[in-house]
């Protein structure tokens, strides 16, 4: 039985070496819709914390499947980091979600998006606004120094439809007052604001209602945003997207790029689950 089977696994077809390979080091599951997981470095890999990059499986084809996940560990972090919703027919996800530690992965080592410090004017107080896994990018950000240097506040913004869809937040800001690299600057800048819209919760609605109401501000004992102080970065599903969007040009902010810096950002090539 033991040659047999040792014949067998030596004329057991090769794994096919995926292109752009990089390594699981580790998978977490959050709920039975959302985990998370970490990936080796491409040594040549730089990246402006806050950017996406096109990872994947193959098919069945054997072609490359591909998305733009944004890297949710920050720039200097040794490893990446994902954060990723579990669809059972996604042609991505629906494979993803089993990956295990030493498995491959795809990862096209070429970062862009818009959701960076150089895309924004100075200000006093950041926003970052998200649903679902659009809490990704800001994941970087908020373990990014720059982010401290650059503003008096950064507010974190998040809604998902149940609590334990907020875990993932709720951990990555309770690690960072502890956070040997950047906890002293964080201080008590980092202002953790999450709701949800189906679950009790101390605080709920949507991020876009809180923020037309008056309700966060209120909450949070902070003036209404103005486009002399109040700077903000936006990531969900696209029609988050535009009503956030909306809410902020109310404000008087206007929306900049990398090449042409404003008063917020929208990451257009992130589609989340939504609210």
């Amino acid at each position: 039985m033991t040659l047999m089977t040792e014949a067998m696994l030596m004329n057991a077809p090769a794994k096919p070496h995926l292109p752009d390979a990089q390594t699981v080091t580790s998978v977490k599951h959050w709920t039975d819709r959302l985990f998370s997981f970490r990936v080796t470095r491409p040594p040549s890999l730089r990246f402006r914390s806050g950017e996406f990059v096109m990872i994947g499986l193959l098919d069945d084809r054997g072609k490359p499947l591909l998305r733009a996940y944004s890297i949710a560990s920050p720039a200097w972090d040794e490893e990446l980091e994902f954060y990723s919703i579990k669809v059972p027919d996604g042609p991505l996800t629906s494979r993803l979600q089993h990956i295990r530690p030493g498995d491959e992965i795809i990862l096209r080592p070429k970062p862009v998006g818009t959701l960076v410090h150089d895309a924004l004017l100075p200000g006093k107080r950041l926003w970052f606004l998200a649903t679902g896994t659009g809490i990704a990018p800001f994941a970087s950000l908020m373990r990014e120094p720059e982010t401290y240097e650059k503003y008096d506040q950064v507010i974190m913004m998040h809604t998902c439809r149940e609590v334990a869809e907020l875990e993932y937040g709720r951990q990555l800001v309770e690690s960072l007052k502890d956070d040997p690299l950047i906890g002293e600057m964080v201080g008590d800048k980092l202002i953790y604001y999450p709701t949800t819209t189906r679950e009790p919760f101390h605080h709920m609605g949507r991020v876009t209602d809180n923020l037309s109401s008056g309700k966060v501000f209120a909450d949070l004992n902070l003036p209404p945003m103005n486009p002399a102080e109040d700077r903000a970065m936006v990531c969900g599903s696209l029609a988050f997207n535009i009503d956030v969007k909306a809410i902020l040009e109310g404000f008087g902010l206007r929306e900049g790029a990398n090449s042409d810096p404003k008063e917020f950002v929208v990451e257009k090539a992130f589609v989340g689950d939504g609210i």
